[in-house]
């Protein structure tokens, strides 16, 4: 929900969301967003039911995991959420590996 309020803060007009139809993703709290009027500027990309290949998010991951991460050791799960954090901070700035992981799925080219 914070990503989805985020997004709709900082991007004017239309936004796309790719959705997986996970059900998680149809809670109460997502509801109560769409209905406070999200609805309207939302346009689903649905995803079928099990396509990783198809998410651009699922690029993310391996580098994070296999780069920012790999060598890091946490010795509680806040450490790790801190250093998750910082990686992905760094990662907002990487444009080539965004645009890497959006063009893998043929959504730009």
């Amino acid at each position: 929900m914070e990503v989805l309020r985020h997004s709709l803060g900082q991007v004017p007009g239309k936004v796309l969301v790719g959705w997986d139809g996970a059900s998680i993703h149809r809670c109460h709290d997502v509801k109560q967003v769409l209905a406070a009027g999200a609805a309207q500027r939302l346009r689903l990309l649905a995803f079928p039911g099990y396509a990783p290949e198809l998410n651009p998010a699922e690029g993310v991951w391996p580098g994070l995991k296999g780069g920012a991460l790999g060598n890091v050791c946490c010795d509680s799960l806040a450490g790790l959420r801190y250093e998750l954090r910082l990686a992905l901070a760094r990662l907002r700035h990487r444009k080539d590996v965004l645009a890497a992981c959006i063009r893998r799925p043929g959504y730009i080219h």
